[in-house]
C-alpha cells in the first residue's frame, strides 16, 4: 500500500475527516513574543561548530561562555524607537526585545583559549576545538 493511498483511507472516516480540518488551519506558537535561539551543532574530529540564530541582535549584546563542555549563550535584543507613523497607530507588534539564553552540553570538553566566535547576518559561529582528551592510566594492585 502506497502513501497516498493509506492517506486516502484517512478520510474515508468522517469523524476523523470532521477533527483534521477543524484542526488545519491553526498555527500553535509556544510564545509569541520570545526570542528563541536555535542551534546546530556539527561534531568533527577536532572540533564542534555551532550555528546559533540571533536575527536582530547587535553584536555587542551576544555574550558566550565555555565551562568545561558546557556552552553557554546570552543575548539581548532591543528595541529601537517606536517608529509612528502621522496620522496612524500600530496595529500589530510582534518584533521581540528583551534577554535570552540557551546553555547545552557537548560530548567533550573545549579548549576556551583556541575557541572562536563571529556574527554576521544574524547567525553566531562559533568554532570549538576539542581539548586534548587525557589518556587513562592502568594502575597495578599492590
Amino acid at each position: 500500500m502506497n502513501n497516498l493511498r493509506s492517506t486516502d483511507l484517512a478520510f474515508n472516516d468522517p469523524f476523523e475527516s470532521m477533527f483534521r480540518g477543524f484542526l488545519a488551519p491553526m498555527r500553535f506558537e509556544k510564545n509569541g513574543d520570545a526570542l528563541d535561539i536555535r542551534v546546530d551543532v556539527v561534531e568533527k574530529d577536532d572540533a564542534f561548530k555551532v550555528h546559533a540564530d540571533l536575527p536582530g541582535v547587535k553584536k555587542e549584546d551576544i555574550n558566550v561562555r565555555i565551562d568545561g563542555n558546557r556552552v553557554h549563550i546570552d543575548a539581548e535584543a532591543r528595541r529601537e524607537k517606536d517608529v509612528k507613523e502621522k496620522d496612524g497607530k500600530v496595529v500589530r507588534s510582534e518584533r521581540y526585545y528583551g534577554t535570552v539564553s540557551r546553555v547545552f552540553t557537548l560530548p567533550q570538553e573545549v579548549d576556551d583559549t583556541k575557541a572562536v566566535a563571529k556574527y554576521e547576518d544574524g547567525v553566531l559561529t562559533l568554532d570549538l576545538p576539542k581539548k586534548a582528551s587525557t589518556t587513562s592510566k592502568k594502575l597495578a594492585i599492590q
